[in-house]
């Protein structure tokens, strides 16, 4: 998706940016952008094109032809602003390119969007269905795995050629863990994230929190199996009462984790495993078990409930639309009902006809992403960002984590050096002086070679949080209200403007799909 940033750090406990020791909040901040400037912020390409657009003037002046050079001139002008300024996460170019293929998909109908079970053409109710960077989403049912013989699903995307198994966790949270808890459970993701990066085999990890309104379904069956008949009127009365007033105040959360590999990785080793879907789902449940170990153990988490083809239609269900949680329960409880087929996981109508938020079915959606503070954050600093405002507001946040293998993070921490020590010698040469930004840009950069050198991994992030809310609310105050606790948690929040589609897919589905590939401003 365009317009957004990814960050990347070094992967170790070590990294953090002061502020506190193990007895205080721990500080972590040694991050820094993605894809760094070659020189003056920019990129070699953006300098050719500046460079190119400039000769006409240069050639005019050089031949002596100074009406021509003073009348190229604020074209050249205008051609650099369009190039090299940035724009809310794009430049003008970007944002021009961007608003054409919109438009054009508008124009031709590409943006609208029904599921062939409204429509009454679906032939297979096990294919899934949905709409926009989802549409290439197929999933399959793997072999037994673990001691109770489960199938997880398989998530094949034939778009990105990647696989993919999801997780349901449970993890009793860091509010109320003490310091060196919350350092382990740190370490303990860190180490997670370095043995992802040392196989070589995961290309991104997803961990997606969900906090959405309470809808009483579990407390509705637990009553229907425990109510007593006898009990006395005022008493079963006081209860339904206060059982109404907790339910609509009340919040539930709900966590995923979702390892992503691609096909080219994999390859070899399903040929190995017997082939097909069945040799890659043998591949990945190695990594399911080590993931899980390190779930369970260094991170802290109580379970880990690899999803199955109904579990996953339903979490994918309720990321659309999250007032289907009620009835889906309480079909889980019922022998008798199989399960939500994967058919009917996506939405009836999802009409991509809006810039700043996604409607889907009877719920309006606005997602931007975060980008991270140069001072870097504490532990649980975005909690304010996962609290609802109202009750009946669903929040969403989506962490993409994609380990970088050490040959290629050796050679674009070597260039970034390079870079850092040219701006540094010619702004020396040139009698300008260092400021602070530039020394702390620089110890990043040094920072991070040493931690490489020292055998850490180094992890690319991405971070992007949603709001849903009912059709008939309005989603632009709620959407500034997300975007208003995004920033009192210290962050900077930046809007996915024309790509709201492909923004609450990544930031509420969690099936791995949202990491960015289009990086930098240019």
């Amino acid at each position: 998706m365009g317009g957004d940033r990814a960050d990347r750090c070094g992967c170790h406990p070590r990294d953090r940016g002061g502020g506190g020791s193990v007895t205080g909040p721990v500080r972590y901040g040694a991050w820094s952008k993605d894809r760094q400037g070659w020189f003056g912020g920019l990129s070699g390409w953006a300098w050719i094109r500046i460079g190119a657009a400039g000769m006409p003037m240069l050639m005019a002046a050089g031949a002596q032809r100074w009406l021509l050079a003073l009348g190229w001139a604020p074209v050249w002008a205008v051609l650099v602003v369009l190039v090299a300024v940035p724009l809310r996460g794009r430049t003008p170019l970007r944002w021009g390119c961007d608003a054409v293929v919109r438009a054009v998909g508008a124009a031709l109908g590409w943006s609208d969007w029904q599921s062939r079970v409204a429509a009454g053409t679906s032939r297979d109710l096990d294919e899934a269905d949905l709409p926009g960077v989802l549409s290439g989403v197929r999933t399959h049912d793997g072999p037994p795995f673990g001691p109770l013989l489960t199938r997880p699903a398989v998530v094949a995307d034939h778009r990105e050629r990647t696989w993919a198994v999801v997780a349901r966790i449970t993890h009793p949270g860091i509010g109320l863990a003490e310091a060196t808890t919350r350092s382990r459970m740190g370490t303990g993701l860190a180490e997670l994230l370095e043995g992802a990066a040392t196989t070589e085999l995961v290309s991104a990890v997803a961990l997606q929190v969900r906090t959405l309104p309470d809808d009483g379904a579990e407390r509705t069956a637990w009553q229907r199996a425990h109510l007593r008949n006898e009990a006395p009127p005022l008493a079963r009365a006081i209860n339904a009462e206060l059982a109404a007033v907790m339910t609509a105040a009340g919040v539930r959360h709900e966590a995923f984790v979702t390892v992503v590999v691609p096909e080219r990785r994999i390859a070899r080793q399903a040929r190995e495993a017997g082939g097909g879907v069945d040799g890659r789902a043998r591949v990945l449940q190695g990594v399911m078990g080590e993931l899980e170990a390190r779930l369970i153990g260094p991170v802290g988490c109580t379970s880990v409930t690899w999803l199955d083809s109904a579990g996953l239609a339903s979490a994918i269900r309720t990321g659309f639309a999250p007032g289907d949680r009620g009835p889906l329960a309480d079909a889980a409880l019922d022998p008798r009902v199989t399960g939500l087929p994967m058919a009917a996981a996506g939405p009836t109508l999802a009409p991509a006809a809006e810039r700043r938020h996604y409607a889907h079915d009877a719920w309006h959606s606005a997602t931007c992403t975060v980008l991270l503070p140069d001072k870097g954050a504490v532990m649980g600093a975005l909690a304010p960002v996962l609290m609802p405002t109202a009750a009946g507001e669903r929040r969403c946040a989506t962490v993409f984590f994609e380990p970088i293998s050490h040959t290629k993070a050796d050679r674009m921490v070597s260039n970034e050096s390079m870079s850092s020590e040219l701006a540094t010698e010619m702004r020396r040469r040139g009698g300008f002086r260092s400021r602070a930004t530039h020394r702390r840009d620089a110890a990043r950069v040094e920072g991070q070679d040493v931690r490489l050198a020292q055998g850490n991994a180094l992890v690319r992030v991405a971070l992007a949080v949603s709001v849903t809310v009912p059709g008939t609310w309005s989603i632009t105050e709620y959407g500034r209200r997300l975007e208003s606790s995004v920033t009192g948690s210290g962050f900077r929040p930046l809007r996915l403007d024309l790509a709201q589609d492909a923004a609450f897919a990544a930031a509420c589905i969690p099936l791995g799909i949202g990491l960015p590939r289009r990086r930098g401003l240019l």
